[in-house]
């Protein structure tokens, strides 16, 4: 397997006649470690189908440089690369059979036929194709779209490459097929023990599949840590607002000193949220006194105080339920605060005596993040 090393990735598209330049790509820095299954995610447009396009040298790079296992790439052809890139469409020829579709970039290399039949059938294995049902023989009208993404996975580990490149794979999948196939990723990964690189806008994919996330948006690198710690410790207000659902509460307000009490105050005039910080919150938020701030709380941070045995008043507010969402195991409840619209995830709701109801929410303050309101960096 590999290392990849992107070191201040750039890229450039001249701009229509009277137009500026699109900058797709600014200074992206990162290594992918070898056996690492990385995920780039981002909303459309931020840059991270045109970086995974870069890496698979299927985009010119205008500046920096990417380096395989310490060799530079930049001017490297795709095929020569020795990457493997898996498409959204699957891209299968219709005329061949699944055997074929696997086989034919072997065949194209003259790969001697044995080695040909051990690495399909280990793939088809792998992958589940043979059973319960032997799909080898069969042509690509005849399969499912998840059988059909297997195919696809398929062609690119017979390649034994480096490195696999996955761009938005199962986005053409339907909501089961996708939770089934993300599964199988995984699982693919572990058996593999192979550097993978994954392009998604799905922020769940990237939760669930990833090692490490590379946060982007408009072109530039946003966060790059483990998934939970992305989740918990968000670096700014975008990747607070785009990792997580449903999204992160964000409540700006004003931190004041009340005797040796430090207090978050919402920005509202009728009932604002008013929360007592403790701890290491007091002593961040002293260096703040007077100054507005955004505190950001994850809805399961926010608890029906009836179902609390003994609850924080310094950390409990007043809010009108607007809408109850029962999901199953838990139920979302969107809140109404003095001047915010709040999203809390608890065990269970009444949804016919609740909606319109004022009630007592309290915070899990020790989870609770601040943010700059000019920069939206993390404080």
């Amino acid at each position: 397997m590999a290392e990849i090393v992107i070191d201040n990735l750039r890229k450039v598209y001249p701009g229509a006649k009277g137009q500026p330049d699109k900058v797709a790509v600014e200074g992206a820095s990162f290594t992918i470690h070898d056996k690492e299954f990385l995920v780039l995610v981002g909303p459309s447009g931020c840059g991270k189908t045109t970086t995974l396009r870069m890496i698979a040298g299927l985009e010119d790079i205008t500046s920096g440089s990417i380096r395989l296992d310490g060799r530079l790439i930049n001017d490297v052809a795709p095929k020569d690369r020795d990457l493997a890139m898996v498409f959204q469409n699957y891209a299968l020829y219709p005329h061949m059979t699944v055997y074929r579709n696997m086989a034919y970039a072997l065949e194209l290399r003259r790969v001697p036929k044995d080695d040909i039949r051990r690495r399909v059938e280990n793939a088809a294995k792998l992958l589940g194709l043979l059973e319960p049902d032997n799909l080898l023989e069969r042509k690509p009208k005849a399969l499912s779209g998840g059988q059909r993404q297997r195919v696809a996975l398929g062609r690119a580990i017979v390649r034994e490459p480096k490195a696999f490149l996955f761009d938005e794979p199962l986005s053409n999948l339907d909501a089961k097929m996708r939770v089934e196939t993300r599964a199988e990723l995984s699982r693919l990964h572990h058996a593999l023990q192979a550097t993978m690189v994954y392009v998604t806008h799905d922020q769940v994919e990237a939760m669930t599949l990833a090692d490490r996330i590379v946060v982007m948006n408009g072109g530039r690198i946003q966060q790059i840590a483990p998934p939970l710690e992305v989740y918990h410790r968000p670096a700014n207000l975008f990747v607070a607002g785009f990792i997580g659902s449903p999204r992160m509460n964000t409540i700006t307000g004003t931190v004041t000193g009340e005797g040796d009490r430090v207090i978050f105050t919402e920005k509202g005039t009728d009932h604002p949220i008013r929360l007592a910080m403790r701890g290491d919150l007091a002593r961040l938020l002293e260096k703040h006194l007077g100054q507005e701030v955004i505190l950001g709380l994850r809805p399961e941070h926010l608890a029906d105080a009836r179902d609390l045995t003994d609850p924080d008043p310094g950390a409990t507010f007043e809010a009108r339920v607007d809408v109850v969402e029962p999901v199953g195991a838990e139920t979302w409840v969107y809140l109404r605060s003095s001047a915010h619209q709040l999203i809390a995830r608890v065990p269970h709701a009444e949804p016919r005596t609740d909606i319109g109801h004022t009630l007592h929410f309290t915070a899990d303050l020790s989870r609770a993040r601040f943010f700059h309101p000019g920069t939206g960096e993390s404080l």
